[in-house]
C-alpha cells in the first residue's frame, strides 16, 4: 500500500522538508531494528482536525523504549506539540495517519543499548482513509506463532519485534486472505500482526487477554468503555483456536484498522458472512467519537486548529 507524504516532518525538534530528512547508513536501528514507533489518527470533520487519543498514544510511546533502555529525549508536551504542529505545517484539512518514532543513531554494532546511546526522533504525516474494506475481510490462522515475553517484551512497540507480523502476513498474502490471526505459544488466539482481535458470541464481545502476547491496544481499550456504553457483556480471557470457528461475528481493532469486520477464518464462514449487528454497532459508535459527535469522549480528542 502506497501513501503520499506529506512534504514537511518533524526531526529532532525541527519542521523539515521530507526529502531532507536522511540518516546514515551505519544507523543502529538499520542495523538491529533499535526503534520505537506509534501510530496515530487524526479525523477531519470539515471543521476541524481531531487527534485521537494523542496523550495516550504518548504516553505508550515513552513506555515503549523504557522496556530496552532508548532515551525518548523529549517530553511528552514536546511530542504533543510537534504533532499538532506538524499537521498545520502541512495544512493536513482532509483525514490522516502521523507516525511518530525514535530510533538508536550512530552507535557502531554495539549490543549493549544503554539510556546513553545517541537516539533521534521524527514524526511524519499523509492523508489516511480506510485500510481493509469495512464491509468485512478474510482472514486465516497463520502456522507462525506470535512472540511472548519469554523472548521479547510484547507490550513494547518496537520495530523489530513487527518481522513476526511481516512474516505472518507474507504468508497469509500468499493464500489469498486479506490478514493473519496469530496464536500464541500455548495455541491460544493471540491477535493479528498490526490488530487486536474480538470475537462476538451470544451477544457478549470476547478479547484474548494480554498474557496471550496479545497488545494492549488503545484502539481496544476504546472498545472496551463504547462496548459498556451500548450494553454488551465484555469477556477478557484465553480463546481456544476452535472458537474462531464457531464466533456468531469477529473484528479487528486498531488504529489503522479502526474496526473492521471478518467475515470468513480460513474457509469458514463468520455468521452469514457479512457486517454483524454488533459489530455494526460498535463502528457507528467508535465513529461517532473520532468525529466529536459524542460529547463524553470528547476528552479523547485533541484540536489542530
Amino acid at each position: 500500500m502506497k501513501f503520499s507524504l506529506s512534504k514537511f516532518v518533524w526531526f529532532d525538534g525541527k519542521f523539515i522538508p521530507l526529502e531532507k530528512a536522511k540518516v546514515p547508513v551505519t544507523t543502529h536501528a538499520i542495523q538491529y531494528g533499535t526503534t520505537i514507533f506509534e501510530g496515530i489518527r487524526g479525523y477531519w470533520d470539515s471543521k476541524n482536525l481531531y487527534i485521537f487519543r494523542l496523550d495516550d498514544h504518548i504516553k505508550r510511546f515513552r513506555k515503549s523504549g523504557r522496556f530496552y533502555s532508548i532515551s525518548l529525549n523529549f517530553t511528552n508536551a514536546q511530542i504533543k506539540e510537534a504533532a499538532i504542529g506538524l499537521c498545520k505545517k502541512n495544512k493536513l484539512k482532509r483525514s490522516c495517519y502521523l507516525r511518530p518514532f525514535y530510533f538508536v543513531g550512530d552507535y557502531g554494532i554495539n549490543l549493549h543499548v544503554t539510556k546513553k546511546a545517541p537516539t533521534h526522533v521524527v514524526i511524519y504525516s499523509f492523508p489516511f482513509g480506510d485500510l481493509f474494506n469495512k464491509n468485512g475481510i478474510k482472514a486465516c490462522v497463520t502456522s507462525w506463532r506470535k512472540f511472548s515475553d519469554a523472548s521479547t517484551p510484547t507490550q513494547a512497540k518496537m520495530g523489530g519485534n513487527y518481522l513476526n507480523s511481516i512474516i505472518a502476513t507474507q504468508e497469509c498474502k500468499r493464500k489469498g486472505f486479506d490478514e493473519a490471526v496469530l496464536l500464541d505459544l500455548k495455541g491460544n488466539v493471540s491477535e493479528a500482526p498490526g490488530e487486536n482481535i474480538f470475537l462476538i458470541k451470544d451477544g457478549k464481545v470476547i478479547t484474548p487477554s494480554i498474557s496471550s502476547s496479545a497488545l494492549e491496544g488503545i484502539t481496544r481499550d476504546s472498545i472496551f468503555k463504547l462496548a459498556q456504553d451500548l450494553g454488551y457483556k465484555i469477556a477478557i480471557r484465553k480463546i481456544p483456536k476452535s472458537e474462531l470457528y464457531e464466533a456468531d461475528e469477529m473484528f479487528l481493532s486498531g488504529t489503522a484498522a479502526e474496526i473492521t469486520p471478518i467475515i470468513q477464518i480460513d474457509k469458514k464462514k463468520i455468521g452469514t458472512g457479512k457486517l454483524g449487528k454488533v459489530t455494526k454497532n460498535l463502528m457507528s459508535a467508535y465513529f461517532e467519537v473520532v468525529m466529536n459527535k459524542n460529547k463524553k469522549y470528547s476528552h479523547w480528542l485533541t484540536e489542530v486548529y
